[in-house]
């Protein structure tokens, strides 16, 4: 997990994010045990309340899942579930506007893939 958090930004959210983060990298799989409110809130210095709200945002997508008395953990399927939603936050962020400025400038499919090609050697 990240050792700082950024407070440009809602740190609930951050908190969801790195745990994100985490299982997109390999670093929590499926049914692994996530850590707690607690554990954040102690790690991060910040009000339980706010380790539990970014909690709850991942119980509310199904990619955590809690298991009373015992903790959270990752759900089955979660990975793929976070790559999917990754890939159309990449589409609407990243590509329709590339797109759309592309053909502003009269570029055709050809240009792109050939400026794709140049950047992968």
């Amino acid at each position: 997990m990240k050792s700082n958090l950024d407070e440009s930004r809602p740190i609930f959210l951050q908190i969801s994010e790195m745990i994100e983060e985490n299982i997109l990298d390999g670093e929590f799989h499926e049914g692994d045990k996530v850590p707690s409110t607690n554990e954040l809130a102690s790690f991060y210095k910040i009000n339980p309340a706010t380790a539990a709200k970014g909690i709850q945002v991942l119980v509310d997508k199904e990619i955590i899942f809690k298991r009373r008395g015992i903790g959270m953990f990752v759900n089955e399927g979660a990975k793929e579930k976070l790559i999917n939603e990754r890939k159309i936050q990449f589409r609407d962020h990243f590509i329709k506007p590339m797109l759309y400025e592309a053909k502003r400038l009269e570029m055709t499919k050809e240009d792109i893939i050939k400026f794709f090609m140049e950047e992968d050697k």
